[in-house]
C-alpha cells in the first residue's frame, strides 16, 4: 500500500510537471529529427571540377561517367588554374584532371593516370570522396576494357562485400545509437531531480517521518519514470522504424529487454546523483556532464571507440551507454547475435549492481 500511494504521488506530480512528458517525449521527438534529417555522415552532392585538357570521346565518356554519379555535382574547367583557385575559394571539393595525353596513354594500353585534388579540411569528407572518385574511376576503366574486348589488368580484383549496411547510409546507425544517448538523457536526468526536488521544497523532511521505508520510497519514485521512459523508447523505436526506415532485423522481444536493463541503469545514475546533491540545478548540471556527455562521445555513438587513444578506451568501459549502442546497432543491423548480447548485457547488470549499490548507501531516513 505504501508503494502504491508513493507510485500514486509521483505519478501525480509528473501530471502537474509538463518538464518531464516534455523531456520523456518532445525532446527525443526534437533529437531524431535534427539527427535523422540534419547530420548524415554521407558524402552526398560532392562539388567536382572536371579538366579536360583535350576532349575526345574517351575523355566525355568518363566525365559523363561522373555526371550521371548520384554522389557529384561535376563542374567543367578547361585549365587546371581555375579549377584550383576554385578548390581554393571553397566553390569545389575536388578536382579530376585529365591531361592532353589521357587518350594517347589509353590507346596505348597504358595506364593513363588521372590527376585527383580534394579538399583535406574535413578528414572524413575527403576519404570518402577520394573512395567515390576512385570507384567511378575503376567502373569506367573496367567498362572500356569490355568495349574494346579485352580484360582490365588489375593486379588484385576486389570483389567488395559489404555487411549489415549494404546501402552505407549513415543513418542506419546513427539513430539507433542515438537511442541510447536520449535514454540516457531521459532516465538520468528525469531521476536526478527526483529526490532533490524533495529536499529543495522540504518534502523529504515530510516523508522521513513516516513509516515508509527507504527503498519502498526508491521503487515509488522509478516505477513512474521507468514507465515514462521506457514510453519515450518505444516512440524512437517507431521514429526510426516508420520515420527513417531503419531496419530490425533483431526481435523486438530482445530490444525492449535491453532497453528496460538500461533504463534501470540510467535511472540508478540519475538517482544516484539526487542522492548527492540536493538541489535540482546542481543535479540536472551533473546529469549532462556525467551522463549525457560520455554517453555522446564515449560510446561509439558517432566516434569509433577503437580509433580513439588508448586511455580513452579504457575509460569507455565505465561509460554504460557503450554497451548499450553495441547492442543497439547489432540488433538493428545483424539481428539476434547472443552473444554480443550476453556480453553486453552482463556488464550492464554489473554497472547497475554499483550504481544502485552506491544509491542505497547514500540513502538515509536521516536529514544529516
Amino acid at each position: 500500500m505504501r508503494v502504491r500511494a508513493m507510485i500514486r504521488k509521483e505519478s501525480l506530480q509528473i501530471l502537474r510537471d509538463p518538464s518531464s512528458i516534455a523531456i520523456a517525449f518532445i525532446m527525443p521527438l526534437v533529437l531524431l529529427l535534427l539527427f535523422g534529417y540534419g547530420v548524415s555522415l554521407d558524402a552526398k552532392n560532392v562539388r567536382l571540377a572536371l579538366v579536360v585538357e583535350r576532349p575526345d570521346a574517351n575523355s566525355a565518356s568518363l566525365t559523363g561517367a561522373f555526371q550521371q554519379s548520384k554522389y557529384f555535382e561535376p563542374k567543367s574547367y578547361r585549365h587546371i588554374r581555375d579549377a584550383e583557385q576554385a578548390l581554393v575559394a571553397h566553390e569545389v571539393d575536388g578536382i579530376v584532371w585529365l591531361r592532353n595525353d589521357f587518350s594517347a596513354r589509353l590507346l596505348a594500353g597504358g595506364d593513363a593516370v588521372i590527376g585527383v585534388f580534394v579538399n583535406g579540411v574535413d578528414a572524413n569528407q575527403a576519404r570518402i570522396t577520394q573512395g567515390y572518385i576512385g570507384g567511378v574511376w575503376q567502373s569506367w576503366l573496367a567498362s572500356y576494357a569490355r568495349e574494346h574486348g579485352h580484360e582490365l589488368e588489375l593486379p588484385v580484383a576486389l570483389e567488395p562485400r559489404v555487411w549489415f549496411n549494404a546501402a552505407v547510409r549513415s543513418r542506419n546507425f546513427l539513430v539507433p545509437g542515438l537511442i541510447a544517448v536520449i535514454m540516457t538523457l531521459t532516465g538520468a536526468m528525469l531521476t536526478s531531480m527526483v529526490v532533490a526536488r524533495e529536499w529543495e521544497r522540504g518534502t523529504m523532511e515530510a516523508l522521513m517521518v513516516t513509516p515508509i521505508r527507504i527503498w519502498e520510497i526508491t521503487v515509488g519514485k522509478l516505477l513512474p519514470y521507468f514507465i515514462l521512459g521506457m514510453g519515450g523508447m518505444l516512440m524512437s523505436v517507431a521514429m526510426a522504424l516508420w520515420l527513417f526506415e531503419v531496419p530490425l532485423r533483431g526481435s523486438f522481444l530482445a530490444l525492449t529487454a535491453v532497453s528496460a536493463l538500461y533504463m534501470l541503469v540510467a535511472l540508478g545514475m540519475g538517482l544516484l546523483i539526487s542522492t548527492v546533491a540536493r538541489n535540482q540545478f546542481v543535479a540536472g548540471q551533473i546529469a549532462l556532464v556525467a551522463t549525457f556527455l560520455p554517453a555522446f562521445i564515449l560510446s561509439g555513438f558517432i566516434f569509433q571507440i577503437s580509433s580513439m587513444p588508448e586511455a580513452v578506451q579504457v575509460i569507455t568501459h565505465i561509460v554504460p551507454a557503450r554497451y548499450f549502442v553495441a547492442m543497439l546497432q547489432t540488433l538493428f543491423m545483424a539481428g539476434d547475435i547472443w552473444p554480443v548480447l550476453l556480453t553486453n548485457s552482463a556488464a550492464l547488470l554489473l554497472i547497475m549492481a554499483i550504481v544502485f549499490g552506491l544509491a542505497r548507501h547514500k540513502s538515509r531516513k536521516r536529514l544529516d
